[in-house]
């Protein structure tokens, strides 16, 4: 054998090299990017249009996009993506921000408006960044990259994303002045948001990052209940709110007595509330809306508060003491109706708002002292009005606040989110719901349950993961979407049924 080699050593050197020259030239093929690869569509589009700025998206400190070729990457980018502008990139863009939870839940969009300005510049906030709300390659990359951080905002930092955290931290109950709501996290809304984080078993530190902030707009939060014996601000607010409403029979002190739990009672019972006599979270939403129905005490009732107006009148000469039992029988009924001819107001011998001002006040004429100008039939003495709400009501109420702006926490009736458009709307046609975020309308139980998306009719409530609107005919939709930066009227797509959890059926 070696002789062999011997007699064909060239040979055998000339097999050896073309060999591996072979092994080169294939290792040189297969390393070579492919036509579809990113860098030689990226050197492409380059040579084609020198002039027009291209993100480079390969390093490992720039931004990460999927490895198919997305509609985003098909066409030029500009350098900086700013307020106005509309490209497909815009739409990955709202759901890397929806997904760090810098922007609220919605179908994505290609439009870069107000709301995803405004979230980029939180964004930058948070990363020590130029907050100028212009996406250039900067921001992009480090939004982009594994490493980019949940929302998070603690002691120190301003903003109107602090402010909303606050709003929500006093419809909850761990705020208790409505000044503190004022987009500063000071001292006070750390000590709400350890007391929030303690009450409801989470780890306390202050900060509202992913945890907190996903708690506080669930339905399992639990407030922080105002009730018997507490003394604040809130509760001087909150009486009122109940003294104008008819509610409360004396004068609001701040003090939370046993006038001011039963008068709470009569509202929560009146406005379609849980009867608890607590001033929660709902029950004080509820009272501060302008829809919030006013009391009226009427033949039938019984309890404290019909004793209280039997005492009132009594004291005008209107009834005998006697006859304050605690129960509004026609002798009270009488009573009242003498108590508001002598005072110039609509006589229907019910207890509303007006009638209960003048007797809780110093100005109601008493018996056989003359009278004051009758009022006919301008007078408001009964309970709130009962308006009858139907589906092309709801959808005709909706469609009117088609461009309102968008804003996080809002709920009308000038700009709005998802939940609070839901919750305007449908107090404009009568029904009495409470305010609940889109988390808390997945097990509502009011209304009836529609389960299957195929199912939706006009008027229904669309139930999303982490967003909702309200349906309309031909497979459209009405909601404040935070990608379009306003309350819209539009198709739903596929982003509707891919992210159905629930619709409720308010009208049959």
């Amino acid at each position: 054998m070696l002789n062999i080699i011997k007699e064909h050593k060239q040979a055998v050197v000339f097999l050896i090299a073309a060999a591996l020259l072979a092994a080169v030239y294939a290792i040189f093929i297969y390393s070579r990017p492919t036509a579809n690869s990113p860098t030689q569509q990226k050197e492409a589009a380059a040579a084609a249009d020198e002039s027009s700025p291209v993100v480079k998206l390969e390093t490992e400190s720039e931004p990460v996009l999927p490895a198919t070729e997305s509609e985003a990457q098909k066409i030029p980018m500009p350098e900086n993506l700013k307020e106005g502008m509309e490209h497909p990139f815009v739409a990955e863009l709202q759901e890397r921000l929806m997904e760090l939870g810098f922007m609220e839940n919605d179908e994505p969009t290609q439009f870069y408006g107000p709301v995803t300005a405004g979230a980029i510049k939180t964004y930058q906030r948070q990363n020590n960044l130029t907050q100028d709300g212009v996406a250039g390659q900067e921001t992009l990359a480090a939004l982009f990259s594994e490493g980019a951080k949940y929302y998070a905002v603690s002691l120190g930092i301003s903003g109107e994303d602090v402010k909303r955290i606050q709003n929500r931290l006093y419809e909850l109950g761990y705020l208790t002045k409505k000044e503190e709501v004022n987009g500063d996290f000071n001292e006070e809304t750390q000590k709400a948001v350890i007391k929030l984080q303690e009450l409801n078993q989470l780890s306390i530190d202050g900060k509202v990052g992913r945890q907190t902030i996903n708690l506080l707009y669930s339905e399992e939060v639990k407030p922080d209940y105002l009730a018997y014996g507490e003394k604040n601000d809130v509760v001087l607010e909150a009486q009122k709110r109940l003294k104008s409403l008819g509610y409360l029979t004396t004068v609001p002190d701040g003090n939370y007595g046993n006038d001011t739990v039963m008068a709470v009672k009569q509202f929560q019972s009146r406005n379609d509330l849980v009867v608890d006599g607590f001033l929660g979270p709902s029950t004080r939403i509820a009272l501060e809306q302008g829809e919030a129905t006013p009391n009226g005490i009427v033949l039938g009732e019984q309890g404290e508060s019909v004793k209280r107006i039997q005492e009132l009148l009594n004291k005008y000469g209107y009834l005998s003491s006697s006859n304050a039992t605690g129960y509004f029988g026609e002798i009270t009924e009488q009573a009242v109706k003498r108590f508001q001819t002598d005072n110039g107001l609509k006589s229907d011998g019910s207890v509303g708002v007006q009638t209960l001002s003048l007797l809780t006040g110093d100005k109601g004429v008493k018996a056989g002292t003359g009278s004051r100008p009758s009022a006919g039939e301008s007078g408001n003495s009964g309970g709130g009005k009962t308006v009858n709400g139907n589906i092309k009501a709801l959808i005709d109420v909706a469609a009117s606040k088609v461009g309102s702006k968008y804003v996080w926490g809002s709920n009308g009736p000038s700009s709005f989110d998802c939940s609070g458009f839901v919750y305007w709307s449908l107090n404009q046609v009568g029904v009495r719901q409470s305010y609940l975020t889109s988390s808390g309308w997945k097990s509502m139980g009011k209304y009836k349950r529609i389960s299957n998306y195929d199912d939706i009719k006009p008027g229904d409530i669309v139930v999303e993961k982490g967003h909702m609107g309200i349906a309309a005919e031909g497979g459209k939709v009405i909601d404040a979407s935070s990608g379009n930066g306003k309350v819209v009227y539009r198709q739903r797509s596929d982003w509707w049924r891919n992210n159905f959890i629930v619709a409720w059926r308010i009208f049959e």
